[in-house]
């Protein structure tokens, strides 16, 4: 078996970008793409050289068979991805946002094979091949099997001496209430190494409005680092250990997409952290890793690769 530097899993969808601006219901033209917070991740992650396994299932469809297929060519593991006979693969559509705005997405995915990820498909040996898992709340939020499933894997790794690291990524509309989303989303959170929330996220899961506090929250629950997201201000970030910092956030030209800079975000912290890079060092490559997915059209498009890092003197 391969050995992996991150093992990650989750959905991934087919998504159709409108060509034009407008109700989606009035555009006529969409170009398809990959879209998933996990595989943002995990393809943000073999663009800068790790070793990364993801695992998941998809319908018997030509959408999952895209989807399988556009994951494989940019260099991630997906022999733990299943294909579901009499099961389906999900899908969104994404208006065309203008002067930066978040752009406005409808979700296809009830009921999907990914969203009936389960205990029962965990692959231990596999997640064991792996130093690291980087987890999010979006898988959580799918199906009670699919948190089932979170809870486990954080677990188990945990227990086997790995890290892990874990972004909230709320999806309100995937849960019963908010009282509920906050209440799971805080137990997978405090088992993880690593916590990833945005500001706005933060507040939401704590009811605290800064920074310092948020990350306190998760720390006094035994977490070991908490990067808050601030957007173009940058991150803080504070350790169980009393280290903290703010890392000001990188210059754009244009903002032409702001879905997947956190995906990004993560990417390039986990990559320097699993790289040994000192802990201010790790959150700068996350803010500039953050701000090239957002000057291109896609979710992971932006995303660089190692030399596109290494070509600017910020690997």
């Amino acid at each position: 078996m391969m050995a992996l530097d991150v093992v990650t899993y989750g959905e991934a969808m087919a998504m159709f970008v409108a060509e034009e601006t407008g109700d989606l219901a009035a555009v006529a033209h969409f170009t398809r793409r990959l879209a998933g917070a996990e595989t943002n991740v995990a393809i943000g992650l073999a663009r800068l050289g790790l070793k990364v396994g993801w695992l998941s299932r998809v319908g018997d469809d030509s959408f999952g068979r895209f989807i399988r297929a556009s994951v494989q060519a940019e260099g991630v593991d997906c022999s733990r991805v299943v294909t579901v006979a009499g099961q389906t693969s999900a899908f969104q559509l994404k208006a065309r946002a203008e002067n930066g705005a978040d752009p406005l997405v409808e979700y296809f995915r009830k009921g999907s094979a990914a969203s009936r990820l389960a205990p029962e498909h965990f692959d231990p040996a596999y997640f064991l091949s792996a130093r690291h898992l980087h987890a999010t709340g979006v898988a959580a939020a799918l199906s009670a099997t699919s948190l089932a499933f979170a809870g486990q894997a954080i677990d188990f790794m945990r227990e086997h001496g790995r890290t892990v690291s874990f972004d909230p990524n709320l999806r309100p509309t995937l849960w019963p209430s908010q009282a509920v989303m906050v209440e799971q989303i805080n137990r997978l959170a405090a088992r993880a190494d690593w916590v990833l929330p945005g500001l706005g996220e933060g507040k939401i899961l704590t009811g605290h409005d800064l920074p310092h506090d948020i990350a306190d929250f998760y720390l006094q629950q035994g977490v070991r680092l908490v990067v808050i997201k601030l957007g173009a201000d940058g991150a803080y970030y504070r350790t169980a250990d009393g280290d903290s910092g703010m890392v000001p956030g990188e210059r754009v030209d244009k903002v032409v997409d702001t879905v997947g800079a956190g995906d990004g975000f993560a990417a390039g912290l986990v990559s320097a952290l699993l790289e040994g890079l000192p802990l201010a060092q790790a959150v700068r490559r996350a803010n500039r890793v953050g701000a090239f997915a957002i000057q291109v059209a896609g979710d992971m498009e932006g995303l660089p690769t190692r030399a596109q890092l290494d070509a600017l003197g910020q690997s």
